[in-house]
């Protein structure tokens, strides 16, 4: 039988020939971006299926911080490096792996368990449901009506190109003022900043990209962009795409003079905007918003929850009202009936006993809710989620609904 177990220090060459297999990438990694991948290395949190010796199925969680509605830092058991060699598939590997990582995470005390879905249909049978969202625009810019005299802010503001050392020492003080203010984002770590300014290179090819940085008019940082250049001259005209790699805004205004920096940029006719959420703002900042078009939207972060009662308590509410939620777990580990109270001033979640649930559904379609996106309303009319109580789920869906969707810019 496959044997399922903690990888040790010295399995993780194979372990990692394992993952680029799965991820069908060049299985040998040259040995500096071997030992720079050592740097995630934590005993205990890498898992395999051995067969033979060899490593044949791969898994890898962390410890993260989840912004909940109204900026709570949630601890969450962070998925990644999940795959089966295709000599191995169908054969229950990835179930093993996955319900040992997440008892393990609830015996921890996390909230709930957040992964980065690279197929749609695979997680929904572990408890995962797709809580966020994201959307690409590109920008044309010659179309978007924006004043081809702009240099630069006018209210005394001003935006610097830096450097990586810059970034890595501005970047996460602003990332997390950032991150508080919403939900749906998730904590970058030190190792996160080395790999993206590329003082630690997983890959062996690394291109620096450009960092623009903006100061309000007293100093401030308030907002910070990576982005990189993609050249294409045609019949002598430049043609260019900034391609934006992530844009980190803590008020509207330095998010506005970011993309207008952007698109001014000589010889820049394209902006694509990477992962933004699906209400940015970005097309409104445009004279002429159809010069934005969406070119990708796709679910984005998936969440578990393993604790519903500290995820109902921890999240703040516009509204007042009270409900009881049935929710199904077939793994065990957060099914119950629950009695949620909420008001502005904060929420109770308590076990409802015998009491007549108002609304039944899976511990994913609760997740994908919990974030104040999602519609239980659309849950029972797909059949996935069903009503004690005529009009409990719009009720419901009132309750949890937030003015703002929620966002992770984060690929993990």
């Amino acid at each position: 039988m496959t044997d399922v177990r903690a990888v040790t220090e010295d399995e993780f060459a194979d372990w990692q020939r394992a993952l680029q297999t799965g991820f069908l990438q060049n299985p040998v990694l040259a040995a500096a971006q071997l030992e720079a991948r050592r740097r995630q290395f934590v005993p205990g949190r890498l898992l395999g299926a051995f067969d033979g010796g060899r490593c044949v199925a791969t898994f890898r969680s962390f410890a993260q911080e989840l912004t909940a509605v109204g900026g709570a830092p949630l601890p969450a058991d962070a998925v990644s490096n999940v795959t089966v060699s295709p000599t191995h598939r169908r054969r229950g590997l990835l179930t093993r792996m996955m319900g040992r990582d997440l008892a393990a995470a609830k015996e921890r005390g996390d909230v709930v368990a957040t992964l980065i879905a690279a197929e749609y249909p695979i997680y929904g049978r572990y408890g995962f449901g797709p809580a966020t969202w994201t959307t690409e625009w590109t920008v044309e810019v010659p179309r978007a009506g924006l004043d081809p005299r702009w240099s630069g802010p006018s209210d005394g503001a001003r935006i610097d190109l830096v450097d990586a050392a810059d970034v890595r020492k501005i970047g996460p003080e602003l990332h997390e003022r950032v991150r508080r203010a919403q939900p749906g984002m998730v904590g970058r770590d030190e190792l996160w900043w080395q790999t993206e300014t590329g003082t630690v290179r997983f890959h062996d090819k690394w291109a620096e990209p450009f960092y623009a940085l903006y100061r309000s008019a007293s100093g401030e940082a308030e907002g910070l962009v990576s982005y990189e250049v993609d050249s294409d001259w045609q019949g002598k005209q430049p043609c260019d795409t900034a391609n934006v790699k992530w844009l980190l805004a803590a008020v509207p205004a330095a998010e506005d003079a970011l993309w207008r920096f952007l698109c001014s940029i000589d010889w820049i006719t394209k902006v694509r905007s990477g992962r933004r959420r699906p209400d940015d703002l970005l097309p409104f900042f445009l004279p002429d918003l159809r010069a934005a078009r969406v070119t990708e939207q796709a679910d984005w972060l998936w969440v578990r929850i393993l604790d519903v009662a500290r995820a109902l308590e921890a999240r703040t509410y516009e509204g007042a009202g009270s409900v009881v939620l049935e929710v199904v777990d077939e793994a065990g580990l957060a099914g119950g009936r629950y009695r949620l109270e909420v008001s502005s001033e904060g929420a109770s979640c308590t076990p409802a006993g015998g009491a007549e649930a108002d609304l039944t559904l899976p511990v994913g379609q609760l997740a994908e809710v919990w974030l104040g996106d999602g519609s239980l309303v659309r849950g029972v009319a797909l059949g996935r989620v069903r009503e004690g109580r005529e009009g409990a789920a719009r009720r419901t869906d009132a309750l949890l609904r937030t003015s703002g969707r929620p966002w992770c810019p984060d690929v993990f």
